[in-house]
């Protein structure tokens, strides 16, 4: 089938979701445009990105090891450490770029400021340049790791309150030398900034605030990179679970051990915290905790224990929501407690040619978790892969949605939870599904060529 009988498709930006969806499209000769606010690939894991959407930080070294995050067909270097530096990243995802020949299929420098879906299907999309562009099917890359959450405490700060999302290193935005600095949240990025900020000769006194205590994993075990221990495929996830929990508290004990609270919930019932540094500060004296913050009192801060500290800084590491700006039909967002349920984290059943990438919060690796979803898309515009009807495909959301979020506890943050390996095979399986069903469709495509028809 030529690319001219096949539908056209934007993808809406260009990290690492962006391009390997771009590289999948490519391989299977379907016509696309992509689309990128910045000057450059690789979304969230460039430093000081111009396009102001980065969470990247100076000395960011990702929690995946480079045996989990790698793309399956771009293997990263050899002598790559096991926790790569952000930089290592960002040419990686440039490298990948170059070596799959994606560059001059990229727009940089433009976003997409609007895009809505007509009675026809077609998506039609505004671009920042006022350039309006009508396309078959509409790919949604442009990360959940931008928009900060930040808590809107009651009263007055005299002094600096700021997302992680803002920080670069202990000197950008402010000088945080010789300062009083409370950090809020306990999550990955929230650990790494105390733990950099608790060194000798910066922060005076660093506090680390949190609604309530974390598991703190280490980032090696056994003197190997933690996420290469995973669990057979073959094991049932309740003994799964049950090793995992019993090998933890047996290597690393209680939190309480370090001085920290301890947590009301069983390790891997919140999204796991990793930090090579964090527990030794914690038990060195170098990091205090206190619990939420319940009020701003012009120099202090309050707590939920009553007690009240000057404070100079607070960086909240509070997390982010999940936006698409460019969509304002309703049906299109995420609802108030930050839910988006999707079929197989990638469609809303009632539509057809739109799909979401890389929205996910998988265990342990984000960066090849659109490689995978990208062959379902690829197959499908092409053909060659046939979803179950809207029902079927409601009733498979809501199983998806009970196993992965099921060991969770409720909240905000893991309402995109998902386990990489068990979603990988179930996606798998759902493609040779999808396959059948299509033969037996006669191969006819689901989305069909019509934008540029229409042109």
């Amino acid at each position: 089938m030529s690319s001219t009988n096949l539908p056209t498709v934007c993808i809406i930006g260009a990290g690492p979701s962006g391009i390997t969806t771009a590289k999948r499209l490519q391989d299977h000769g379907i016509p696309f445009d992509c689309f990128e606010a910045s000057d450059e690939v690789g979304g969230n894991w460039y430093y000081k990105n111009p396009n102001g959407m980065s969470a990247c930080y100076q000395s960011l070294h990702i929690d995946t090891s480079k045996w989990r995050l790698a793309f399956e067909d771009f293997p990263v270097p050899a002598e790559w450490p096991d926790f790569p530096h952000h930089s290592l990243l960002f040419q990686y995802f440039k490298d990948y770029v170059a070596h799959f020949g994606l560059r001059d299929k990229i727009t940089f420098n433009t976003s997409v400021d609007h895009a809505e879906r007509g009675d026809d299907g077609l998506w039609t999309v505004t671009l920042s340049t006022g350039e309006t562009r009508a396309y078959d099917a509409l790919i949604v890359c442009n990360g959940h790791h931008w928009d900060p959450n930040t808590p809107d405490y009651p009263g007055q700060f005299d002094g600096t309150l700021m997302h992680s999302h803002e920080y670069n290193d202990p000197f950008d935005p402010i000088d945080m030398r010789g300062k009083n600095v409370v950090v809020v949240g306990m999550g990955n990025s929230g650990l790494d900034i105390a733990s950099e900020l608790s060194q000798r000769f910066l922060a005076k006194k660093l506090t680390v605030s949190a609604r309530r205590g974390v598991w703190v994993l280490p980032k090696y075990l056994g003197g190997k990179a933690g996420d290469k221990m995973s669990a057979p495929a073959w094991m049932p996830r309740s003994l799964s679970l049950a090793l995992s929990r019993r090998f933890l508290r047996k290597n690393i004990g209680t939190m309480e051990g370090y001085g920290l609270p301890k947590p009301d919930h069983q390790p891997f019932e919140a999204h796991p915290s990793a930090s090579g540094e964090f527990l030794g500060k914690a038990g060195s004296g170098d990091i205090s905790f206190k619990p939420a913050i319940t009020a701003l009192e012009g120099k202090q801060v309050r707590f939920a224990d009553g007690s009240a500290e000057d404070v100079d800084v607070i960086i909240c590491a509070t997390g982010y929501r999940i936006s698409f700006p460019f969509f304002t039909d309703p049906n299109l967002l995420p609802d108030s407690r930050n839910r988006f349920p999707l079929f197989k984290r990638m469609m809303k059943p009632d539509i057809d040619n739109l799909f979401f990438m890389g929205l996910a919060q998988p265990m342990p690796t984000l960066v090849n978790f659109a490689e995978q979803q990208s062959k379902l898309v690829a197959a499908y515009l092409a053909g060659k892969y046939l979803p179950p009807s809207p029902s079927e495909m409601q009733s498979v959301l809501a199983a998806d949605e009970k196993y992965y979020l099921g060991p969770y506890y409720e909240s905000p943050r893991h309402t995109i939870q998902c386990e990489f390996d068990p979603y990988v095979r179930n996606l798998k399986k759902e493609i040779a599904d999808g396959g059948k069903r299509a033969r037996l469709a006669g191969n006819a495509l689901p989305v069909p060529a019509r934008a540029l028809q229409n042109a």
